[in-house]
């Protein structure tokens, strides 16, 4: 694509080219990936040493007690890695009608909000499928930084800071994160050595300390001195699961997404309904572009919200909520003149990090990895420092839902890492962090690209909004004064925000500006989190 790289947005970032490049929300994790380049590594290799570093530098999203995805170019084809967790045998709704009364949900918080942690098995079947160095060469970066430490840095400090008062009497939560008895300051050395602990064992072991070893032991110790469900048992029987993408194409392109239980069928919804309209012959950040892209992503949630689970418990089919005709119905909804408030249709008619590596060989791989809210269920195992997920809260309780808790179920996830190919042929790995932002996100920054042809870099640094529920949007400071005052005569509820981090995600993007030996990569990271895209 012939970009504009002409940037009217503010920035502190600007774009890397280069033949193998790394882009990630922290730069010691981009400079992990490069390291595994440079010794020979290639870019799943690279992928998994950024991510085992990410697990530490940037606890406020993810931890060793976290979930996974990834959806890879291997050179010829693209393959999809399911690793997130499933419910303990335990996990019934009776379990928790006795523990919790008639709540709606799992907790938000604490030990039965956590399920099995995939995040570790994902990596390890990354390596062992796709990589080319052994495995514990891959946990050596991440070693070294839980052992030597890391300054703090401003946006994970801030994040840092305002869990804190919420998490700091959950067990092992302050013995782990609050060293001093409080937040680290911005420049502040933190070190994790029971981190260091766990992955010098999850590397000797090629991940299997984690699920069958002395790691799971301690899990089920921990879980049971907290009156929880979780065992070792749970633990062993867990495995990744390779799945086949799904896909939409659009504007000549195909989006690929990883299918339920995550939400990346949200995104491809609202690219099927906007591909009905002409965007690119509206103005770029006017009001009626984006009151038309909240109006898709709003018809894209109501579906998504109500039919997406795992996929055995859903009634009815990717196929079928992906198919033409539906789509061009749902289109016909959308009106210019005003905001509206849509329910599902029905379509039988018819806390999170992100990352991306690509390699001269012309591997692509998109990754993504959270333990869901801010520091997941709060809980952390003191002895290895597993700070756990808290997925089991995307679970429901009520009869008839098809996200109902069950034994070995896996639950309703945000987390969506996601590929873009044309022609066969892949053009961009990319993701956008950040809970129910990350669909929005996609939609938002393709929409940039491939209808309005903005580089990624122009692409991450442009103001987004975020829809929530109902006719509430929120629309970051930097969005034109007209333009907000434009959605809000058509009736959208907006609320500016300035905290950039939590409302409005933070991407990565690699886009392939031909042969991977030859052009090489543009590499692209969010200026909303302290990340860096770096290459060689």
């Amino acid at each position: 694509m012939d970009f504009n790289h002409a940037n009217p947005y503010p920035s502190v970032r600007i774009p890397v080219f280069a033949r193998n490049v790394v882009s990630t929300s922290h730069p010691l994790a981009a400079q992990a990936g490069l390291r595994i380049l440079q010794q020979g590594g290639n870019a799943v290799d690279a992928a998994v040493a950024c991510a085992a570093v990410m697990a530490l530098v940037e606890p406020v999203s993810n931890g060793l007690g976290s979930d996974a995805f990834c959806i890879l170019w291997d050179g010829q084809q693209l393959h999809g890695l399911n690793a997130s967790g499933c419910a303990p045998a335990g996990w019934t709704p009776e379990y928790f009608a006795r523990k919790y009364g008639d709540a709606v949900a799992p907790p938000m918080r604490g030990i039965d909000s956590v399920t099995v942690p995939g995040m570790v098995g994902g990596w390890a079947a990354l390596s062992e499928r796709f990589g080319k160095l052994p495995f514990a060469d891959l946990m050596a970066p991440a070693i070294e930084v839980a052992e030597r430490g890391y300054l703090m840095p401003p946006v994970v400090q801030q994040k840092w800071a305002a869990a804190t008062p919420l998490l700091k009497d959950r067990p092992g939560f302050a013995q782990t994160f609050l060293p001093w008895g409080r937040t680290p300051r911005v420049g502040e050395l933190f070190r994790f050595p029971a981190a260091a602990r766990a992955l010098r064992a999850i590397a000797a072991s090629r991940g299997e300390a984690f699920y069958r070893g002395e790691i799971a032991a301690a899990i089920q110790r921990f879980a049971h001195e907290q009156g929880g469900a979780l065992t070792a048992a749970d633990m062993a029987a867990w495995r990744p699961e390779w799945v086949t993408p799904i896909q939409q194409h659009y504007r000549g392109y195909t989006v690929h997404e990883i299918p339920p239980n995550g939400q990346g069928i949200a995104a491809l919804i609202a690219l099927g309904i906007l591909e009905r309209f002409d965007l690119a012959d509206l103005p770029v950040d006017s009001t009626a572009s984006q009151h038309l892209q909240i109006e898709a992503m709003k018809l894209a949630f109501a579906d998504t919200y109500r039919y997406v689970a795992e996929r055995g418990a859903m009634e009815v089919s990717t196929d079928q909520m992906l198919e033409d005709a539906y789509l061009a119905d749902r289109a016909k909804l959308i009106d210019m003149r005003r905001a509206q408030v849509f329910g599902p249709g029905n379509p039988v008619k018819g806390g999170t990090i992100y990352l991306t590596a690509a390699d001269e060989n012309g591997m692509m791989v998109s990754l993504i990895q959270s333990n869901f809210m801010g520091f997941g269920s709060g809980c952390v195992e003191p002895e290895f420092g597993i700070s756990l997920q808290n997925r089991g809260h995307g679970f429901s309780l009520k009869a008839g839902s098809p996200n109902l808790v069950a034994p070995g179920k896996r639950p309703f996830h945000t987390i969506i890492p996601a590929l873009l190919t044309k022609d066969g042929q892949p053009v961009m790995s990319f993701g956008v962090m950040g809970g129910n932002m990350q669909p929005q996100g996609h939609m938002q920054t393709l929409a940039r690209m491939l209808d309005y042809r903005q580089s990624p870099q122009t692409a991450c640094d442009a103001p987004r909004w975020r829809y929530n529920a109902g006719l509430e949007i929120n629309v970051e400071a930097s969005m034109r004064a007209d333009t907000v005052q434009g959605l809000q005569a058509l009736g959208h509820e907006v609320a500016v925000i300035n905290d950039s981090y939590q409302d409005f995600g933070a991407g990565q993007f690699i886009w392939r500006m031909g042969d991977p030996a030859v052009e090489g990569y543009l590499a692209a990271s969010d200026p909303r989190r302290d990340g860096l895209a770096a290459g060689w």
